[in-house]
C-alpha cells in the first residue's frame, strides 16, 4: 500500500480540499508521490528552509560571517538565523529580551536577515535567492512574492528538488550544511507556534531540529537527527539523514489540530514503508 495515499482522505476527514505530498531518497530518487505535483501552493514559514539556503551559500561566497553584527545591538547573523537575536515574532523594529537568551521564534528576525545580506551584497533578497538557490535547482515555479520569512510560493514538483539537495548537497559543501543543521545556542528553551512549549527547543540555521519528542508535528518515530520546517498555511518539509529519505507536504488548509494529527501518522507511514 502506499505510504501517501492517505492524503486522498484528508479532504473527509479533516476539511483539506487539496494536498500534495512526495518521498525523495538521498539519491535523489522520487520513491512516491500523491496528488498535483505541478500546483502551486502558499509555503508559508517553509519558506524559512529557502531563505536560510540563500544565506549558507552568502556564507561560501564570503558576502557574511555568522559573527557579523546585525539586528538589534549584540546581535549577530548566526543569532537572527537560529531564533535568539531577542526579537518577538513579529515585533517589529524593537527587541524584547537580549541576544542569545531565549529561543523566540521570529519572523520578524528572518525578514531583518534578509534586509542585511540585501544591504551588503547590493542585490534586494529576492534576485539573490533566485541567483544562489531557485535557478541553479532549476526551480522555475517558486517565487518569492511576499516576506522571506513566510511568503513564498511553490510546488511539489520544485521542493523535490530542494528536497534532493537538503539530502545531498551540490549548491554548498557538506560541512556547510552539516554547520546549519548543528544545534546552535544549545539549551535554550522556547514555544513552537502552534505546538508549545519545547525545552530546549532546538534550531539551526534556519533549520527546526525538535523531531522525535513528544507533541512535535512530525510524531516520535522520527528520527531525531532529522531536519526541516512546517508552515501554518498546512505544509511541511523534513530531511531525516540516518533514514535518507525526504518529505514534502503542501496543502491548502491552514495548520491546526487536524495537522497535529494527520502529519504524524503520515510520518509514520513513511518511514515503516521506506526507512
Amino acid at each position: 500500500m502506499s505510504a501517501l495515499a492517505g492524503i486522498d482522505d484528508w479532504e473527509q476527514l479533516w476539511g483539506v480540499p487539496t494536498t500534495a505530498a512526495v518521498v525523495v531518497a538521498a539519491d535523489g530518487t522520487v520513491l512516491e508521490t500523491q496528488g498535483e505535483q505541478d500546483r502551486e501552493f502558499g509555503l508559508a514559514s517553509v519558506t524559512k528552509l529557502l531563505t536560510g539556503y540563500a544565506f549558507l551559500v552568502a556564507l561560501e561566497e564570503e558576502a557574511v560571517t555568522l559573527a557579523d553584527p546585525a539586528g538589534p545591538p549584540g546581535a549577530t547573523v548566526e543569532h537572527l538565523l537560529a531564533h535568539t537575536a531577542g526579537y518577538g515574532f513579529d515585533s517589529g523594529s524593537a527587541a524584547v529580551t537580549r541576544p542569545g537568551s531565549r529561543r523566540i521564534y521570529s519572523n520578524q528576525g528572518i525578514e531583518v536577515l534578509a534586509d542585511h545580506l540585501a544591504e551588503v551584497t547590493g542585490i534586494d533578497f529576492g534576485s539573490y535567492l533566485d541567483e544562489a538557490v531557485l535557478a541553479p535547482l532549476g526551480m522555475t515555479a517558486t517565487s518569492l512574492p511576499g516576506s522571506p520569512a513566510a511568503g513564498a510560493r511553490s510546488t511539489v514538483a520544485d521542493l523535490t528538488r530542494f528536497a534532493a539537495e537538503l539530502l545531498s548537497p551540490r549548491l554548498i559543501a557538506r560541512p556547510t550544511l552539516d554547520l546549519a543543521v548543528r544545534v546552535h545556542f544549545p539549551g535554550l528553551s522556547g514555544i513552537l507556534p502552534g505546538l508549545g512549549r519545547f525545552d530546549p527547543l532546538d534550531w539551526g540555521l534556519g533549520f527546526e531540529r525538535n523531531f522525535g519528542r513528544p507533541g512535535h508535528w512530525a510524531g516520535t518515530r522520527i528520527p531525531a537527527g532529522a531536519f526541516g520546517h512546517f508552515g501554518a498555511t498546512g505544509t511541511f518539509l523534513w530531511v531525516s539523514p540516518e533514514r535518507g529519505l525526504a518529505c514534502v507536504c503542501l496543502s491548502d488548509r491552514d495548520f491546526g489540530e487536524w495537522s497535529r494529527q494527520a502529519w504524524p501518522a503520515l510520518t509514520d507511514e513513511v518511514l515503516r514503508a521506506y526507512g
